[in-house]
């Protein structure tokens, strides 16, 4: 590690004071300057903003037509053939069966102070996870 002399110590402090002197500088910029006000008050700000607002949301509802009910209906008859996420997935990835399995436990004592705990029945799928077959896969019983 070099040793710190006097002509390096002085470097230090006048690098030091350069920086503070930078830092004096550029907080002594002037608000007006740097952030212009005009002469618009906020209240006129304010109105020329809803006035275009107005006019867009008037524009919009030009642009709006009303439901006609009687042409509503042919799309409700062709739900069944229209792609939604939901038939998607069922109709392209069918689950693969996963059989339930039951398991009768007999009575037994559990715990570190044995408790008894009657016989009793669960199910549990033999899959842990749900399988699905891919596209065009047979699924159908053999």
């Amino acid at each position: 590690m070099p040793r710190l002399t006097s002509t390096n110590h002085a470097r230090l402090q006048m690098a030091a004071v350069l920086a503070m002197v930078l830092l004096a500088a550029g907080c002594s910029v002037d608000k007006e300057k740097m952030l212009p006000h005009g002469d618009q008050t906020m209240m006129d700000v304010w109105n020329a903003g809803s006035s275009q607002g107005r006019q867009l949301v008037d524009a919009r509802a030009e642009l709006r037509r009303p439901v006609d009910t009687t042409q509503a209906r042919p799309l409700a008859d062709n739900v069944g053939y229209s792609r939604t996420a939901q038939n998607e997935i069922y109709s392209q990835f069918k689950r693969l069966p996963n059989p339930d399995l039951v398991m009768y436990v007999f009575p037994h004592l559990a715990g570190s102070d044995p408790a008894p705990i009657p016989g009793y029945t669960t199910v549990f799928p033999l899959y842990q996870r749900v399988q699905y077959a891919m596209p065009g896969e047979r699924v159908e019983n053999y």
